[in-house]
């Protein structure tokens, strides 16, 4: 199960995004998750279920944002409509379109309880 590879990628990222703060601050971790990341949703909870204690990341609540895929006409620039034929309705161009988003998993927010200074 390559999800438990890409949690400690996750805290990892998240680590260096802290700063001072300790990842015991860390109350809510929101991730994107494109439809053609291959990541398996119920297995990337599951593994960050099993991984935030040991990670230091106890108290913190995973929120998973699902990502369309969405594609862009690379001839005029033009966006397609989500789940039709990958043919342009701009310039009527097929095949040449490119990948614009949905492919990828990304650390959107971390919110943090931390004491006033």
């Amino acid at each position: 199960m390559h999800e438990v590879s890409l949690v400690h990628a996750l805290f990892d990222q998240a680590d260096r995004a802290l700063g001072a703060h300790p990842p015991a601050a860390v109350r809510l971790v929101r991730v994107r998750i494109g439809e053609l990341a291959g990541v398996e949703r119920e297995l990337f909870e599951t593994a960050f279920d099993g991984c935030r204690a040991e990670r230091g990341y106890a108290a913190a609540a995973l929120d998973v944002v699902p990502e369309a895929a969405a594609w862009r006409c690379r001839a005029c620039g033009v966006e397609l409509a989500p789940g039709g034929p990958l043919r342009c309705a701009g310039c009527g161009d097929a095949g040449d379109v490119a990948l614009v988003a949905g492919d990828a998993l990304f650390l959107d927010r971390l919110e943090l309880e931390v004491r006033d200074v």
